[in-house]
């Protein structure tokens, strides 16, 4: 982490000090109300549980402060999807997603985006580099995609999607703004679902858009306000505890990541292994760079669907969960949802147990 990642870590930590009372909880009390006494129409901060309240704003400010930019919150990942992409596209428009990325956004781009009008053209990943973007409205990417952890340089999208004429939506909910910033790369908007490593403990949805555009950022506020997409402010509670702990939390994963997927690299019975961490991964340039390291998602291969069931089932340190970056270590064979992957390919979230017991965990259960 550099310094200014840990100037903004300590600024999230007491963004409530300066505004609070003497005797006043330094903890954001959870605001329930929908209806805020209002004798008058103009002035008041809050009019209509909808459109704004308390909870809300306290988890938008540590947002904010991590992505340099304003925030808008939204009741899940998709949710925050979703709502950019209706906001910067209308009937005769054109949106390039990637074809290996999560596979709810694909299907999104099928069956919502194309019914209305969209064109949707989907590419790998890794072909985004050299695409056309002549005549896209929106150029969407995930880097590392999700599950294969491909990655782009955002910076030469982000000039060729300008060049294009074009806006550069970045998903980037496997780093976490304190692993990658798209916004600062070029990005005109950042997604993410907070319901991962943000929140941290796989107890609440949530999801963001940010940006620094005040007019796109104002069609997206007003999209929540009319479409009713608002967040429950007992979740926003909870993403804003899981914000506190996040940097120590994303601390021991990634160091923790790093070490196991070096030891699947190396074991017989494990092939295809992905970690943009592992110098020779495809993904390692960006290590450095754009991304502060390798992250906390790891892919790899076991022989084939009965041989990855049959570990998954088998080690008790990893729970079978569709989802990632919480405190426990979960994993899943992704072919199952669909995914473009081999059918003994597993999508491994490394937690926050002690690697070592971790490891001796995941070693047990492997194929001998």
């Amino acid at each position: 982490m550099t310094a200014d990642t840990d100037a903004r870590i300590a600024r999230l930590l007491h963004h409530r000090k300066a505004g609070l009372a003497l005797g006043e909880p330094v903890t954001p009390p959870i605001s329930v109300a929908t209806t805020f006494h209002l004798p008058e129409a103009q002035g008041a901060a809050y009019y209509y549980g909808r459109s704004g309240q308390p909870t809300w704003d306290a988890v938008e400010a540590q947002l904010a402060i991590l992505e340099d930019a304003e925030v808008v919150s939204f009741p899940s990942g998709m949710a925050a999807i979703t709502a950019a992409l209706v906001s910067c596209l209308k009937a005769g428009a054109k949106v390039m997603l990637p074809s290996d990325g999560y596979y709810v956004t694909r299907l999104l781009g099928r069956d919502l985006l194309q019914v209305y009008g969209v064109e949707v053209i989907q590419l790998p990943t890794r072909e985004m580099e050299t695409a056309d973007f002549t005549g896209f409205q929106v150029i969407y990417i995930e880097t590392p995609s999700n599950p294969g952890l491909d990655v782009v340089d955002i910076v030469t999208l982000a000039r060729k999607a300008r060049a294009a004429g074009a806006l550069l939506i970045a998903d980037n909910t496997t780093m976490t703004p304190l692993l990658q910033r798209p916004l600062d790369l070029g990005a005109d908007l950042v997604v993410a679902a907070d319901t991962k490593a943000p929140a941290g403990h796989s107890d609440a949805l949530f999801g963001h858009v940010a940006g620094r555009d005040a007019n796109l950022m104002a069609r997206i506020r007003e999209w929540r306000r009319q479409s009713g997409s608002v967040p429950g402010p007992f979740e926003a509670y909870l993403v804003h505890r899981g914000l506190e702990t996040l940097e120590v939390r994303l601390t021991r994963m990634c160091a923790s990541a790093a070490t196991i997927a070096g030891r699947l690299a190396a074991h017989r019975k494990v092939k295809g292994v992905r970690y943009p961490g592992l110098p020779g991964d495809p993904s390692y340039q960006a290590v450095g760079g754009q991304m502060v390291n390798g992250g906390f998602l790891i892919g790899f291969e076991l022989a084939g669907e009965a041989e990855a069931e049959t570990f998954l089932a088998r080690c008790p340190l990893i729970e079978q969960a569709t989802s990632f970056g919480g405190v426990h270590t979960a994993a899943e064979r992704r072919s199952r949802w669909g995914d473009a992957v081999a059918d003994g390919f597993i999508r491994l979230s490394v937690g926050v147990e002690p690697v070592e017991t971790l490891w001796a965990a995941i070693e047990n259960a492997l194929p001998g």
